[in-house]
């Protein structure tokens, strides 16, 4: 009722959005996803990327959401 549930929120979302980009950024270099793979194999680079940003996505969820 004070208003204050909307500025809460938008603090939350924001700390995930971030957590979410550090994590994607450490999983990749801990896999040795780099930019010169994505040079030499696209595919294979998306492929890894995508399963990064499902694993980093799962973290968040349950650090920001179920927790």
């Amino acid at each position: 009722m004070s208003g204050k549930l909307t500025d809460y929120l938008a603090d939350i979302d924001e700390a995930a959005t971030d957590r979410f980009i550090q994590l994607t950024d450490q999983l990749a270099k801990a896999q040795g996803i780099t930019e010169a793979l994505k040079a030499e194999n696209m595919l294979l680079w998306i492929q890894r990327m995508n399963a990064v940003r499902e694993q980093a996505d799962e973290i968040v969820l349950r650090e920001f959401v179920y927790a």
